[in-house]
């Protein structure tokens, strides 16, 4: 059976995406312990809250080593909500800037909308070559609970189909949703909290481990 870890660095909702992970059809372990997070086949990095706190947690227990030594192995990694967010090279809140793992060029901040934060459920719009969304279609609704996000994106390859796959979403104005990027996936919407489009997501992922 596959085998996927959810990283363990104080940041919530840890049981709810080891049962959502588990229910796709998974072996999971929650755990912060680095050579298990580094054998797994898969890696699921979660976070909610303040971008700082989620730093300082992921800093705490070497997840930010953990992450960039799977990826210099090719070895999957997907990130949730702020799990995704601290993948850019930084964070803004309430002006304060802290640095993120700079696995992806960018910069998270505030949405400009006039409602935040973004809570409730939503639509994305999806590459049509992507295979996290594979199977679902454009009305499909996901679960999203943030105030800030990456508004843009920075990074292109210039390799014939090596271009990282974008899927998009609108809350006040586009932000990005979701990546497809060699092995390091991400979702800012919370696929254990989406019901079966969320699982159907998690169980794509696992299919590429």
């Amino acid at each position: 059976m596959t085998s996927v870890v959810i990283l363990d660095y104080g940041s919530g909702n840890l049981r709810s995406a080891e049962r959502a992970v588990r229910r796709a059809g998974a072996e999971v372990e929650v755990t912060a312990d680095a050579h298990t997070a580094l054998e797994a086949d898969g890696l699921v990095v979660p976070g909610v809250g303040a971008f700082a706190a989620c730093m300082e947690g992921l800093l705490a227990v070497g997840g930010q080593k953990i992450i960039g030594s799977r990826l210099a192995g090719g070895r999957p990694v997907l990130g949730i909500c702020v799990g995704m967010q601290i993948l850019f090279e930084r964070g803004v809140e309430h002006g304060v800037e802290t640095e993120g793992t700079g696995e992806w060029p960018g910069t998270v901040d505030r949405l400009h909308a006039d409602v935040l934060p973004h809570m409730g459920w939503n639509t994305v719009r999806a590459p049509a070559d992507s295979e996290l969304f594979a199977g679902l279609d454009a009305e499909a609704r996901f679960y999203f609970v943030h105030s800030y996000a990456a508004r843009g994106w920075e990074l292109d390859s210039a390799l014939p189909g090596r271009s990282p796959r974008v899927t998009w979403s609108h809350h006040g104005e586009d932000f990005v949703a979701a990546v497809e990027n060699g092995p390091l996936w991400a979702t800012q919407f919370h696929p254990e909290k989406s019901g079966d489009e969320g699982a159907h997501v998690l169980a794509n992922w696992l299919r590429t481990l």
